[in-house]
């Protein structure tokens, strides 16, 4: 078994955070056009658009460098506007054995949780997705704010 891990960042946002669940949960196609330095594309493979159980693959970019990561929807909590991701292909499985990212939007706060294991133990804790990912929903709320 590796090294397992939890990273959460949070993200004060003046925007309703319900419109970034919203966006996340049923509008994700339009992120690539809000955050196209960040995200290339978000397509469907599997399921419909806001379920559990739907699978997802995303290309994006990390760190100058295209990236891909293929996610099933594990869990949706409309109450507190998240939603469960579980990688199932990509490139973070090169390095890391299991990862899950969860988006949360309470009380005016974006929230992201990261659970991983690390193949080896030397692996970096992923912290330049992480930042890829707040970065995406600093671009997200500004696309918000101007509506």
């Amino acid at each position: 078994m590796g090294v397992k891990g939890k990273l959460i960042a949070s993200k004060e946002v003046k925007c309703g955070e319900h419109l970034i669940h919203d966006l996340f949960l049923t509008n994700s196609h339009h992120i690539p056009y809000i955050s196209p330095s960040k995200i290339n594309r978000i397509d469907i493979n599997e399921g419909e658009i806001g379920k559990i159980g739907t699978v997802m693959n995303c290309r994006y970019n990390e760190d100058g460098q295209e990236k891909i990561v293929k996610y099933v929807i594990e869990a949706i909590d409309h109450h507190k506007n998240s939603i469960s991701r579980k990688v199932i292909e990509g490139d973070l499985l090169e390095f890391y054995s299991s990862f899950t990212f969860v988006s949360s939007c309470q009380n005016r706060w974006a929230t992201w949780t990261i659970e991983y294991e690390k193949k080896i133990e030397d692996t970096p804790e992923p912290l330049i997705f992480l930042g890829f990912i707040l970065d995406m929903t600093k671009d997200i709320e500004a696309h918000l704010l101007k509506k």
